[in-house]
């Protein structure tokens, strides 16, 4: 399935247990995904980004289906789901929740290694100086859609109030 984000195209893979993959696209390499027959997960997944989007979901309730990484890198990306909207944590931050202070660089990598962006909130987490480091490839383009994630967020933090 792809869907049209303000952040870009998005393409959402899933199967028989939940989301599987969200996967930024770009304009010519969306028009190379063939029509896939969408399952209830991805229409589901669909209607909560739209949701989110608009300022409404601040918890995603989609089924994921983690098949990939190492448990270290899933143990991480459970961590991620810990952080609350609105808010951001340091890599620091995440290491010291998962009880291996050291292992700073690794959050980075498994930060990296996230096959559900958004869902899985990986642009929550920033430097420990609240330097925008990396996301979606740490190029300017990928650094763009974390501030954009992240004053979406806040905007409608404050507009809870």
């Amino acid at each position: 399935m792809l869907i049209n984000s303000p952040i870009g195209f998005l393409h959402i893979l899933e199967d028989q247990q939940g989301i599987t993959n969200i996967i930024f696209v770009n304009e010519e390499e969306s028009l190379a995904i063939k029509k896939v027959t969408t399952g209830p997960f991805g229409k589901q997944l669909a209607l909560e980004l739209e949701r989110y989007f608009s300022g409404e979901l601040k918890k995603f309730t989609v089924p994921l289906s983690l098949q990939v990484g190492t448990p270290f890198q899933q143990h991480v990306w459970q961590a991620l789901q810990n952080v609350p909207y609105g808010s951001t944590q340091s890599y620091a931050d995440i290491a010291v929740a998962i009880e291996n202070p050291k292992a700073v660089r690794a959050i980075g990598q498994a930060n990296r290694n996230n096959p559900l962006p958004i869902v899985i909130p990986c642009h929550r987490i920033i430097g420990k100086n609240g330097s925008m480091t990396g996301y979606s490839g740490a190029s300017e383009i990928g650094i763009a859609k974390k501030r954009y994630l992240l004053a979406l967020e806040k905007n409608n933090c404050v507009s809870a109030r």
